[in-house]
Order: C-alpha cells, then structure tokens, then sequence
C-alpha cells in the first residue's frame, strides 16, 4: 500500500538559479567591461602626443631632460600598477570586485584632474605613480568579472570584445588627446578626462549586476 503524500512538503529550490542570475546580467555587464576598457586605456594614451611639451611647460628645460622626464612620467604608472596590482586582487577577492571597479575609476578621475593641475614636474611623476594605483584594479577586476560572470560559451567572445576595446582605446586615445590639446589645451585633456572616467564610475555603479559575489 503506497504511503500518504505529506502535505506542506518543502520543495528543493531549483538548481539552475546560478543560470538564471548569469543570463540575466553577463550581457549588460558585458557592455560595461568593453566600455571601462575602452576609456582606461584612452586615459592611459590621451597624453603621448604632447607629453613632452607639457614637461616642458611644467618648467624642464634642454633637450635631453625634457625626453628624459616624459620617460620617468609615463612609465611610473605602469611602475606602480605592476607592483600592487597583487594586492588589489586579494582585495578584490575579500570585498567584491564592483566595489574595486568603481573606487578605482574615481581614484583615476581625481589623479587625471590634478595632474592637469600640474606645477611642477615633481608633482607629474608623483600623481602618475598614483595613477598607477587605480590602473592596477581596473582591468585585472574587468577580467575578472568576465569570467565570473559570462557563460562558458561566451566567456572567450566576452574577453575578444575587452580586449579589442583596449587596442581602440589605444588607437584613439592619442588622436583624441592631439585633437583636444591642439585646440583646447593640454590641461583641458585631463579635466575632461576626468569627467569621463567619474561617469564611469558612476556607471558601473548603477549598471553592474553580478550573479555571485564579483
């Protein structure tokens, strides 16, 4: 004799919830790691054009120190991103890589409009090594979300899109900055650049939906 079904059994929850939470936000937070690539490295080149007249205009003088300058300015970024670029990832790890993203584009926004108020060169090289800080969480926590977010099956396609926004970036961030420095002036880059990489901030903020802690 078959046993009475129980009422008010529980029933088990369902098991392809983590699905459900991947497809409904890996292509929303698609479009936000091709757009947070894309502008970090277009902050990153916006300078190259006219790096070395601005060192001059901060007050280096003579060939050889203005070459040697815009060397020490431009590769101090990516100095410090290599060093603490570890300890943004345990950092990422324990707290949440959203968190990591937005922090980091707004230390990018304050470092890229107080270098356009520049003094000196010493003050360059100083916030260029600061810069380097928040350029160490951006794109390693851009593809970290990638992976933890978009599906097996696109997750290659996903990480093609991030990164061929970063070779964009590269490709434009130097015609932008010629562009905008030759007609706005070389302190006008940075101030817009900042503008830019604050709306970015603001964007992931809103638009960021993760399907597991990311």
């Amino acid at each position: 004799m078959a046993a009475p079904a129980v009422s008010g059994t529980k029933q088990a929850p369902p098991e392809n919830t983590h699905d459900a939470d991947v497809a409904q936000h890996w292509r929303r937070n698609l479009a936000v790691c091709v757009v947070g690539s894309f502008t970090t490295l277009v902050a990153m080149t916006l300078m190259l054009p006219f790096l070395p007249l601005y060192v001059e205009e901060l007050g280096v003088r003579g060939h050889a120190a203005i070459v040697q300058w815009s060397g020490i300015a431009y590769s101090a970024t990516f100095f410090t991103a290599a060093l603490v670029a570890p300890v943004w990832g345990r950092l990422g790890d324990r707290y949440g890589r959203k968190p990591m993203l937005v922090r980091a584009s707004l230390g990018m926004a304050i470092t890229m409009s107080l270098i356009g108020m520049s003094r000196n060169i010493w003050q360059l090289v100083v916030l260029r090594f600061l810069m380097g800080v928040s350029l160490a969480a951006l794109l390693p926590c851009i593809a970290t979300v990638i992976r933890h977010n978009a599906p097996d099956h696109a997750a290659g396609s996903v990480l093609g899109y991030s990164v061929s926004a970063q070779f964009a970036g590269q490709v434009l961030g130097p015609l932008i900055g010629g562009f905008v420095g030759g007609h706005l002036g070389m302190r006008a880059v940075f101030l817009g650049t900042s503008v830019l990489m604050l709306a970015g901030a603001m964007f992931t903020w809103r638009a960021v939906g993760f399907a597991r802690r990311a």
